[in-house]
């Protein structure tokens, strides 16, 4: 990659002292590992739309849809505030060219989701949103967002970093000239990783692809931006990722020996029963994408979709 991704970031998760108690709620994976990797954009909403720290605790209240945010004491309404903050805050976010953002879970500004709001007779629900996390996620739909707590899932934590990862290399295509050529390299390169989260969005976007020379290339790279989000916010399972390293094998028809066809068949059925990780078929499939020199496997960003130091494969 040309440069770091640049991920947005609740304040407090990277140590500040912001919190409404003064505190913060430093993540250590955040900040230690996925640091390593890109370049965080911090935001807070309740300090930057002016209130101080600390501060009176604040909670949503009336309809989860559409709530007032309210602090608990002395229940004075921040509501237009925050919504007059969050709108102008997300229109300069736009030149920061964001691949993501991580929330504080459980925020009522922040909070990407199960954000408690409390009824008219004070009865907790948690089905809300934070005011600044709704305004974002209205804004910019595709840029791949989770919650600090969330990131602790491993299966969670790897969708949003492949996805953030898959939408730098996205936004560095698009820093080109947006020919149909270079679209559909893009394409051939990510076509296995897209098959690993949807067969469905493989079809349509290889149609879309095949079919490039009849649309116009800026709604081209729209429909195909769209899709390609989509497809990747779709979870793996154990079964997709089958589907996809028996794929991979039948380009080893002619080369791999008895022995080595054996092998492979037995690591991917130790996958298959949860024995060992994704990681072990994946690294003896590169083995021999390296042995034989395959030259369309070579280029499959599914083998490496993210740093490898980010151990995203290694959970069985």
């Amino acid at each position: 990659m040309e440069d770091k991704i640049r991920l947005g970031i609740s304040t407090c998760l990277l140590g500040e002292n912001v919190r409404y108690d003064g505190g913060h709620k430093r993540d250590r994976f955040i900040i230690e590992t996925l640091g390593q990797f890109v370049e965080f954009v911090p935001v807070c909403p309740e300090v930057e739309c002016g209130l101080p720290i600390p501060r009176e605790s604040m909670h949503l209240v009336g309809n989860p849809e559409s709530p007032r945010l309210v602090t608990t004491r002395t229940k004075i309404d921040h509501t237009e505030r925050m919504v007059n903050w969050a709108r102008r805050r997300v229109g300069e976010l736009e030149r920061e060219n964001l691949c993501g953002f991580v929330f504080k879970s459980n925020s009522p500004s922040s909070g990407m989701e199960r954000v408690r709001v409390y009824n008219e007779k004070g009865v907790p629900q948690k089905t809300g949103v934070g005011m600044f996390a709704r305004a974002f996620m209205d804004h910019f739909p595709l840029i791949p967002v989770e919650e600090d707590g969330r990131l602790h899932d491993i299966r969670l934590r790897e969708n949003f970093i492949e996805r953030i990862f898959a939408l730098k290399r996205w936004r560095e295509l698009l820093g080109h000239n947006q020919t149909r050529g270079k679209l559909v390299n893009f394409h051939t390169q990510h076509k296995l990783l897209i098959l690993s989260h949807s067969q469905k969005h493989a079809r349509i976007l290889g149609k879309l692809v095949a079919e490039a020379k009849s649309i116009p290339a800026e709604e081209l790279y729209t429909q195909y931006q769209m899709l390609f989000m989509e497809a990747l916010l779709l979870k793996t399972t154990i079964k997709k990722n089958i589907n996809v390293l028996q794929h991979m094998m039948g380009y080893f028809k002619k080369q791999l020996s008895t022995d080595e066809k054996r092998e492979l068949l037995e690591t991917i059925e130790l996958y298959r029963n949860e024995y060992v990780p994704l990681i072990v078929p994946v690294t003896l499939l590169k083995h021999y994408v390296r042995k034989y020199d395959q030259p369309y496997l070579k280029e499959q960003l599914y083998l490496n979709p993210h740093p490898i130091e980010l151990k995203l494969r290694n959970h069985a």
